[in-house]
């Protein structure tokens, strides 16, 4: 069974509420100590992670002013391992969900337009140019492993499950920019270099069928299910299966060498991708419960996820029926 610490620094006035909250809620073990400042109390609480974002919830609610502080840190192990807590369900799902707190930082890194992730874009296109026209698939499975375009559009889909509309525009622009800058990138190396229109990997980026829907579906899905659980290596596998990077260095060589026909046909396999994984990753976000603490957030988060749904639905069937016009006109 998962753990978390959750740490509340409180006045000691408060000290009474939050262990009532801790005494209802049947946790595995309390312990508090004296704060750094005089009249702190610091009050630490082991339970299970499945059962911390309704902790930190009631907490938020008990304590309302800006004088306490509420930390939430992982643990390794536990010796000698907590007996179950024998309680109700709590408002979240019983689902191995991390607390939205935990997963906001989790996300919000890979919303960053910073000098590592300018460098890792270029220099994940560059790798990913050349197992391409090398036809080299090892080459271009670590090019989709270093590059940092999944963070962006899972950023986008957490912060339309939670309303948060700095985030999503934050993500939204590393997105659009890492994706600009990786065809960018490839247009200069297609322009600059011979393409080799005989590399299977390379062709392979510019067809696009059903079944690269339903796995880039899959994939987004599966991407927020490994994050939201704290199963970070799936993420690996992820970035593999419906990894961004590869059509989109296809779509800028293709144009940089003047291939307009195959650059269609990358860009298409590109726009599959982006719209299927935030599409998948926003239902899940919302199928594992993540949403915002108070009603008033909880209802601007649903307008945002209604239109945000109806938008990338639209876009995935306007996709479909691209797909297959180009299916009718390429056999």
């Amino acid at each position: 069974m998962a753990m978390r610490i959750i740490e509340i620094v409180v006045p000691e006035r408060d000290l009474d509420k939050v262990v009532r909250v801790t005494r209802a809620a049947e946790v595995a073990d309390v312990w508090h100590l004296s704060g750094a400042e005089p009249g702190e109390t610091v009050v630490r609480v082991l339970a299970p992670t499945t059962h911390c974002q309704a902790l930190i919830d009631k907490f938020h609610g008990i304590l309302m002013d800006n004088k306490h502080r509420i930390v939430l840190l992982p643990t390794l192990a536990v010796i000698p391992p907590p007996d179950e807590p024998e309680e109700q369900a709590p408002a979240q799902p019983q689902a191995n969900t991390a607390a939205r707190e935990e997963l906001y930082n989790s996300v919000v890194e890979g919303a960053q337009i910073d000098s590592t992730f300018v460098l890792l874009i270029v220099l994940s296109t560059l790798v990913a140019g050349i197992g391409l026209v090398e036809d080299n698939i090892a080459v271009v499975i670590g090019a989709m492993v270093i590059a940092p375009l999944l963070g962006p559009s899972l950023a986008f889909a957490f912060g339309v499950a939670l309303g948060d509309h700095a985030l999503m525009g934050r993500a939204l622009r590393a997105n659009a920019f890492g994706l600009i800058l990786a065809v960018g990138v490839a247009a200069l190396a297609g322009f600059a270099l011979p393409i080799n229109l005989n590399s299977h990997e390379l062709l392979a980026r510019t067809t696009v069928s059903y079944d690269s829907v339903a796995i880039a579906l899959a994939s987004g899905a599966a991407a927020v299910l490994s994050l939201v659980s704290g199963l970070s290596s799936v993420l690996v596998g992820v970035m593999v299966a419906v990894a961004l990077l590869p059509p989109a260095a296809t779509l800028g060589m293709m144009l940089g060498s003047g291939q307009y026909s195959h650059a269609a046909g990358a860009g298409l396999l590109l726009a599959v991708n982006v719209v299927c994984i935030n599409l998948a990753a926003k239902l899940m976000f919302r199928f594992r419960g993540v949403r915002p603490r108070t009603w008033l957030e909880q209802s601007k988060a649903r307008q945002s996820l209604i239109i945000s749904t109806l938008f990338w639905v639209t876009s995935l069937a306007l996709l479909v029926v691209a797909i297959y016009l180009r299916h009718r006109i390429t056999t």
